[in-house]
């Protein structure tokens, strides 16, 4: 994935100039894949990892390794190591070494997968492999890889790390996204050796040297099969690489496509930031849109600095995170929530109390979250709006540094005259009343969570 990290809550029709969103319409897709993307809605929170040999790197996962790229790229601190040595082959034959100093002998994905259920997450996606090559899972198609002797991991009884972590979070009943990069930085078929490399993009013209292209096609063809063959029923072929398309880069996705679901019936494709017919959701990054996009969608966004662990990593607090969570899923979208585990292979001690946080609101208020749909006007100040079932649910989200408040006031969604409004968490009906076009609803002195507060009740209708 890209790597800059300021989170922006960008114009709708920003976002969809970016991704396709016709690709991802409903209307004209088969029954199954309508009936599979409702259920993607349906999920609201799931958590994506990054982790690699690069984790032990103060360094983006890959992009180091592009030149064009370095500028943002970097840390001041690996900055300042390339332009002290002025030695970028250097610092590219260090980074592809790392897989030979990889142990995480911290690597328990039991406790991962136990910690993000009590989260609330609902799906988890991993990543097979980034766009520097390097393969998470026991590959036959090359020698970088985590079973490879040549990492020192390889000998652990945990070393196809991809199987134990898919694994594990079926156990605790998530779903299942394979993250997997089309472009590989690694192979000669992309990076030809003989040529310089200037960008992302392969380092040779694909259309006059076609047998060379076609290799690079095979190889993906085969890694993709393997991981849709190989490790469990798998929900969700989540592909990042975006400027792998045609005309240039054309690794004939129809065939991707149909093979992946003859071995995994029902997945979903996100061939993210491309279009066409396998962009089934898409899949803006550290964006929020300002309003639904009106078809399937899932908002990827760090719960800390980048994808990767980085040292010293800020965490987002629970309230920022809540409100987050408020504001993706009143427009219709999916919260994707990214973490990057120690070169160890721990969750860090801040992460698992933010987790541990998002997990007992999610216990009070998870009603108003799994589940519903979009509902006008979709957020108003600090209320953010849900349905289901024929329920309204208005989430009043707290501001910074603000005291738990008395009452919530509803200028647009009011209760039906004479119905009951609840408050989740609270095993009473709230009072509240009518004041001219607003609804005034009056809270408990004692409230059953933090950081926000959701009340229900069936909408007034005129």
């Amino acid at each position: 994935m890209m790597a800059k990290m300021d989170l922006k809550f960008e114009k709708t029709e920003d976002i969809i100039e970016h991704s396709s969103a016709e690709a991802a319409s409903l209307v004209g897709r088969p029954p199954w894949l309508v009936d599979r993307l409702e259920w993607f809605q349906d999920q609201k929170l799931g958590l994506l990892l990054h982790w690699s040999p690069a984790a032990q790197w103060d360094c983006p996962q890959s992009w180091g390794l592009v030149p064009g790229e370095q500028s943002w790229a970097l840390t001041d601190k690996m900055k300042s190591w390339t332009e002290r040595d002025r030695d970028f082959d250097r610092f590219t034959r260090d980074y592809r070494a790392l897989n030979t100093t990889f142990n995480p002998l911290k690597f328990d994905p039991g406790l991962w997968a136990e910690t993000s259920r009590a989260a609330g997450m609902r799906y988890m996606g991993f990543t097979s492999k980034h766009h520097d090559g390097f393969c998470m899972w026991d590959t036959t198609t090359t020698d970088y890889r985590i079973t490879h002797s040549d990492c020192p991991f390889s000998s652990h009884p945990k070393a196809d790390i991809l199987k134990h972590v898919f694994d594990a979070f079926r156990n605790q009943g998530l779903a299942i996204s394979c993250y997997f990069s089309k472009s590989d930085w690694h192979v000669p078929t992309y990076w030809n050796p003989d040529f310089e490399v200037k960008d992302r993009h392969p380092n040779y013209d694909t259309k006059a040297n076609p047998e060379q292209w076609q290799r690079f096609v095979t190889f993906v063809h085969n890694q993709v099969r393997e991981l849709m063959s190989d490790y469990g029923p798998i929900d969700m072929l989540w592909l990042d690489g975006g400027q792998v398309r045609p005309p240039d880069q054309d690794i004939d996705m129809a065939t991707i496509a149909a093979m992946a679901r003859e071995l995994q019936p029902g997945l979903i494709i996100a061939d993210r930031t491309v279009g066409g017919e396998y962009e089934d959701f898409i899949t803006p990054e550290q964006k929020v849109p300002d309003a639904p996009l009106g078809v399937p969608w899932e908002s990827c966004i760090t719960l800390a600095d980048g994808w990767k662990y980085r040292p010293g990593f800020t965490y987002k607090p629970a309230r920022q995170v809540i409100t987050l969570l408020a504001d993706v899923v009143a427009k219709g979208g999916n919260l994707l929530l990214g973490i990057g585990p120690t070169p160890e292979g721990a969750f860090e001690d801040t992460c698992l109390v933010r987790l541990k946080e998002i997990g007992a609101w999610l216990d009070v208020n998870g009603e108003a979250i799994y589940g519903t749909r979009a509902i006008a006007p979709y957020v108003e100040g600090n209320i953010r709006y849900t349905q289901k079932d024929g329920m309204v649910y208005a989430i009043a989200c707290a501001e910074q540094g603000q005291d738990d408040p008395s009452e919530i006031r509803l200028p647009t969604l009011t209760p039906a005259p004479g119905s009951d409004v609840r408050l989740l968490g609270h095993d009473r009906p709230l009072a509240w009343r009518q004041d001219g076009d607003t609804a005034l609803v009056t809270l408990p002195e004692r409230l059953p969570c933090q950081w926000a507060w959701v009340v229900t009740f069936q909408q007034h209708r005129i």
